[in-house]
């Protein structure tokens, strides 16, 4: 309770870094940010939110990630990784947040979300947690003046579909669609799930008290959840009352757990839009992604390859930095546009000793700006 109370006056977003994009007709406003939560401690949840530039409050697309099945991949994770699907929901007119639940990232909690041993995976009480930490980023996003929580959405996948599921059981005020890409824990090897019928149960739980429209997608080859366990999650869940439609997705690649990604966009996109335009939420205006840099003109034919593979890494931050004779260097994934620039000019450095920044995530340095005007 001590802790609680002293968190109670800072219930403010403890930003890190703002930056947009390179000006044109669409432009975008990113910033990392820690979620308080009195659960987390002092340091909070790490996040990461994407937005329109344009001064004004966008309703809230809440995204939700996966569960590695290797515990310790939980503390690579970066919400930077979700950058581009964020983008796609900020495409659409909304202040997209990725956050990380606790034990994953940044984001303290070891293995606060447990399931327990295998035979036994308790289903409920882990996604209870997901279920705290999600409520607890809406709570600070309606804080906020650029964002606000009436007409938003929540999105998730895998784990991250289930913990959306299970936060349409106890909506909070604004939420009015939601969507779950195969969505479900437990998978510890493909085509197994610990305590399968726990987890369908968990499901049954779930539509007891959820009404808020969803759209559950989940592909045919998926290797953590196959169909047929699939529509038992979907038919325990429209059981008890639960409102949901059923995409039986074709299969993706050698596993269509992974339908959704970043790489994946023009496939699961065009089911979003569907769905939120049964909703009457698809009529904010779709804008277009920023439109690509030029290459620098001194690099050689590899060189602006390695520009397009640049521009093609659209997890923040990153930079590229030349030479006046075409060396170059470009590192991408960095917690701080600082980091990218030191790290770029750092591997540029090992060709040459004149390298300058050229680009800084999605927009030219400054004084290849300057010259671009």
């Amino acid at each position: 309770m001590d802790l609680a109370r002293r968190l109670v006056p800072v219930l403010c977003l403890l930003a890190i870094a703002g930056v947009a994009t390179h000006a044109n007709a669409a432009e975008f406003y990113t910033e990392d940010l820690r979620i308080p939560m009195a659960a987390a401690g002092p340091q909070g949840l790490e996040a990461f939110l994407v937005r329109p530039a344009a001064s004004k409050r966008y309703p809230l697309a809440l995204l939700s990630h996966g569960t590695p099945r290797d515990f310790d991949d939980r503390a690579t994770m970066s919400a930077h990784k979700y950058y581009a699907i964020a983008l796609e929901f900020a495409r659409r007119g909304f202040a997209a947040l990725i956050v990380l639940r606790r034990g994953y990232g940044t984001s303290p909690g070891d293995r606060v979300d447990s399931l327990g041993p295998c035979a036994r995976a308790a289903y409920l009480p882990a996604t209870a947690v997901a279920v705290a930490d999600l409520r607890a980023a809406v709570d600070a996003m309606a804080r906020r003046s650029d964002v606000t929580t009436a007409g938003m959405i929540a999105v998730g996948h895998s784990a991250g579909g289930l913990a959306t599921v299970a936060l349409s059981a106890q909506a909070p005020p604004g939420l009015v669609a939601a969507i779950n890409f195969a969505g479900g824990r437990g998978s510890s090897s493909d085509n197994f799930v610990c305590n399968a019928d726990d987890l369908v149960q968990a499901f049954a739980t779930f539509g007891k008290t959820s009404r808020v429209p969803m759209l559950w997608v989940y592909a045919a080859n998926d290797l953590f959840f196959a169909p047929v366990l699939a529509h038992r999650f979907y038919d325990a869940f429209r059981s008890g009352g639960g409102n949901a439609k059923f995409i039986d997705a074709p299969a993706y690649g050698d596993d269509g757990h992974y339908l959704y990604s970043t790489v994946t966009r023009p496939l699961w996109t065009p089911l979003v839009d569907a769905f939120l335009r049964e909703r009457g939420l698809g009529s904010r205006e779709t804008s277009s992604p920023p439109d690509p840099l030029p290459a620098p003109g001194r690099l050689s034919g590899s060189g602006k390859d390695e520009f397009s593979r640049y521009l093609a890494s659209i997890n923040p931050h990153k930079a590229f930095a030349v030479a006046s004779k075409g060396a170059f260097g470009w590192r991408s994934g960095r917690a701080t546009t600082d980091d990218a620039q030191r790290d770029a000019l750092a591997a540029c450095g090992k060709w040459a000793t004149d390298c300058s920044l050229y680009a800084v995530d999605d927009h030219l340095a400054g004084s290849q700006a300057a010259s671009a005007r």
